[in-house]
């Protein structure tokens, strides 16, 4: 699984930290989407994926 996040798309929801904080955290100044692992071990998949389904500005992407 590959992860990639487009911090431009991103709308600082938290909604990805919130279901994968292993795999994403958030800037403190502004709350844009950091990704902590792009490449995320297989037992995290089902929330990495999880994360980016609820993400509302689609900023998350995942390749299996």
């Amino acid at each position: 699984m590959k992860v990639t996040v487009d911090q431009v798309k991103c709308v600082a929801a938290g909604h990805c930290v919130m279901h994968a904080d292993e795999v994403f955290d958030q800037r403190d100044d502004d709350g844009i989407v950091e990704l902590l692992d792009p490449n995320p071990p297989a037992e995290l998949a089902d929330e990495v994926r999880q994360a980016a389904a609820v993400c509302p500005a689609m900023a998350i992407h995942v390749e299996e």
